[in-house]
C-alpha cells in the first residue's frame, strides 16, 4: 500500500536570472544568461527569454551565442543567491520542518503534517508560492502529489510560476501516459537504451517484468519497476548527509603539464578540506576526475583504511593518482571528491557535487 503523505516539490522559476532581472529592471524581458561571456565559459542559468532560442544551463557560452546573439551575459553573484535562498527556506519552515533542499533553487515538503492545519497540500502550495512572491519579488513553481517522485515531475508541467497535483485517482493514467524521457532519473543514455527495448511510455515500461528489467538495466532496474506504478518510498530528508564533497576548477586554456595540474590540485584540495570541515566529515575514497579536451572524462580513485579530511592527505592522495597513467589528451577540467564517510547512513545518502566558482 502506497503511504497517503502529501509532498510538495517547489522549483523556483530561471532562480538565477530571476534575481538579476528583479534587482537590474534593464534586463527585465530580455534574453539573459547567468555565466561568464569567453569561449570557455559555461551557462548556469537562462531567463526564459533566452530558453526560446534553445539557450539553457550547463551549456557552453560559445553555443549559446550562436543560438541567440543579443544574448546578454551576467556574471554570477552566488551570495546574492544563497541570501535569497535562505529568505524562501524560511518561508518553508513557517508550514513544516520537514524540508529537504535539493539545491539552492528547489526543495521537497512533506506538509502531512503541517504548522498551519491546512489538510491541502495544494492549497498550502499556493500559499508558499504567492509568499515568495510577495516576499522576494520572484516567481515559484510547485508540484503536489503522494510521493517525492511524482511531485517532482508535476512540478515541471506548469512553469512557468503555476503548479499541479497529481491525486492518488490520477497516478495510473498519469504515468501509462508520461513519455519515458520526462521520468525523473531517466537521462539521455537511458532513454536510448528504454527506445532499443521498445519502451517509450510509462505504460510500456510497467509491462516489463522485475526480472527483465534487472537483466537490462541492474540494481536500476528495480528502481524503474517501482517508477511505472508510482511507488516512491523514499521519505523527505530534512538532515540530508551528502554521498560525497567535491570541487572542481575549469581551466581558463587546456593545460598538458601534470606540473601545473598538481598546482591547481592543491587550490582544488584546499576547498574539499574546507567543506569536509564544515560538515564534520571524513572519507576513505579520494577520486580524481579528469575532463580531456574532447570533453570525455575519466575518474581515477582510491580506497584508504584511515579517513581523510586535511588538504595534505588528499593531495598526497591526488599525486598518486594524478601520476597513475599518462594523460590521453590535454585537460581542460579537474576535480577532487571525497566519499565513503565516517557515517552509518552511507546507504541512504544522496551525491552534492559543487563547482568552484573561478573564471573560466
Amino acid at each position: 500500500m502506497i503511504p497517503q503523505r502529501k509532498i510538495i516539490h517547489v522549483d523556483m522559476d530561471a532562480f538565477y536570472a530571476s534575481v538579476e532581472q528583479r534587482d537590474r529592471p534593464e534586463l527585465r524581458g530580455k534574453p539573459i544568461a547567468v555565466g561568464m561571456n569567453s569561449d570557455r565559459g559555461v551557462i548556469t542559468t537562462a531567463s526564459y527569454e533566452a530558453r526560446i532560442f534553445g539557450v539553457g544551463s550547463a551549456m557552453s557560452s560559445k553555443v549559446a551565442k550562436r543560438r541567440c546573439p543579443d544574448l546578454i551575459f551576467v556574471p554570477p553573484n552566488f551570495e546574492k543567491y544563497r541570501q535569497v535562498s535562505r529568505q524562501i527556506r524560511r518561508i518553508f519552515y513557517e508550514y513544516t520542518d520537514l524540508v529537504e533542499p535539493l539545491s539552492l533553487d528547489e526543495a521537497y515538503l512533506d506538509v502531512t503534517q503541517n504548522k498551519k492545519g491546512n489538510p491541502s497540500a495544494t492549497l498550502i502550495a499556493r500559499q508558499i508560492r504567492q509568499e515568495i512572491s510577495d516576499k522576494t519579488g520572484l516567481t515559484a513553481s510547485a508540484g503536489i502529489s503522494i510521493n517525492k517522485f511524482l511531485a517532482k515531475i508535476a512540478s515541471d508541467i506548469d512553469k512557468p510560476n503555476g503548479q499541479t497535483t497529481i491525486t492518488p485517482e490520477e497516478i495510473n493514467d498519469f504515468i501509462e501516459g508520461l513519455e519515458i524521457y520526462k521520468f525523473h532519473g531517466v537521462g539521455k543514455v537511458t532513454t536510448q537504451k528504454m527506445y532499443s527495448l521498445g519502451i517509450f511510455t510509462g505504460e510500456d515500461l510497467k509491462t516489463k517484468s522485475l526480472a527483465f528489467l534487472k537483466e537490462h538495466f541492474g540494481k536500476p532496474g528495480e528502481h524503474y519497476y517501482d517508477m511505472a506504478r508510482g511507488v516512491d518510498l523514499s521519505p523527505v530528508q530534512p538532515h540530508r548527509i551528502p554521498k560525497s564533497l567535491s570541487a572542481e576548477h575549469t581551466f581558463s586554456e587546456n593545460i598538458s603539464s601534470e606540473i601545473f595540474m598538481f598546482e591547481r590540485l592543491k587550490e582544488i584540495a584546499d576547498s574539499v578540506e574546507q567543506r569536509l570541515a564544515k560538515n564534520n566529515l571524513k572519507g576513505k575514497t579520494l577520486t580524481l576526475k579528469i575532463k580531456y579536451s574532447d570533453f570525455s572524462i575519466q575518474t581515477r580513485s582510491k580506497t584508504v583504511d584511515k579517513f581523510i579530511s586535511t588538504k595534505g592527505t588528499i593531495l598526497a592522495l591526488a599525486k598518486g593518482l594524478l601520476y597513475q597513467d599518462k594523460m590521453k589528451d590535454s585537460v581542460r577540467l579537474l576535480g577532487l571528491s571525497v566519499s565513503n564517510f565516517n557515517t552509518a547512513k552511507e546507504k541512504d545518502q544522496k551525491e552534492v557535487y559543487v563547482q568552484l566558482q573561478f573564471d573560466f
